[in-house]
């Protein structure tokens, strides 16, 4: 049987996954509450999919909504995004929490054949990017990325974000050819599908069978909710990069 592995060091984001996998909102598995710099190669042996900073498992559910199965292997992160983030101190690589470098290690002595991952699209993210493709492609993975806004797909803001994906084993996925494809996509916006999914997201983080709503909670607990929300993926913006990406490995 398979299972999927989340690491997620916030407690109540981490509580807040279980629920989720409980109620079958994203695929089986176990979180590990650890920070990620205790975490070895070793822990992550016999399991499918393996989610880092996983906050309330939205890559796991985009993966279902693209049509990737709970037992097709994969591995997915989005590093934290206040040492890059316009709104932050603006530390960059230089700031503690800057955690490629400790994610990095598990994946070259693990060696996932996928990756998708994700970051804030600042004005400092080159030099982000350049360290997470230069690290990759040096051992071996082809790198795709497009930097896409959530707004094209539904949501009620912009919130541009990178994506990228690496590849162990197929050739020809370039950067130009696949960065053109998502570029088509984010600009068609595909309006009716879009508002399809994007409810689906809004679902996800109000469903009563797996979390609270906010109306009626303490205070401390709306906080925590809103700031989960907040540090998540908008589920419609992975699903078209996931999908578009396996367009083009079919070709």
């Amino acid at each position: 049987m398979s299972k999927a592995y989340y690491n997620e060091n916030n407690c109540f984001v981490a509580n807040h996954l279980r629920d989720l996998i409980q109620a079958n909102m994203i695929a089986p598995g176990d979180v590990d509450d650890r920070s990620i710099k205790e975490v070895c190669a070793s822990d992550l042996r016999g399991y499918t999919q393996c989610h880092f900073f996983a906050g309330i498992g939205v890559w796991s559910y985009s993966l279902r909504q693209a049509g990737w199965p709970d037992d097709r292997p994969v591995w997915t992160g989005s590093c934290p995004c206040q040492p890059f983030s316009n709104a932050g101190e603006k530390k960059g690589v230089k700031d503690e929490r800057h955690l490629w470098p400790y994610w990095f290690p598990l994946i070259r002595e693990s060696r996932p054949v996928e990756i998708f991952g994700e970051q804030v699209a600042s004005q400092a993210i080159k030099t982000w990017f350049d360290l997470v493709s230069n690290d990759l492609e040096g051992v071996g993975y082809t790198v795709g990325a497009a930097i896409t806004a959530a707004c094209a797909f539904g949501a009620p803001q912009p919130r541009k974000r990178l994506y990228f994906v690496g590849h162990t084993k197929r050739e020809g996925l370039s950067r130009p050819i696949y960065n053109s494809w998502v570029s088509s996509l984010t600009e068609e916006a595909q309006p009716e599908r879009s508002d399809e999914i994007f409810r689906a997201w809004r679902q996800m983080a109000t469903s009563p069978t797996s979390i609270p709503h906010i109306d009626g909670a303490p205070l401390w607990l709306a906080r925590e909710l809103l700031k989960s929300y907040g540090n998540a993926l908008c589920a419609p913006q992975a699903q078209a990069f996931i999908e578009a990406y396996l367009e083009v490995a079919k070709k």
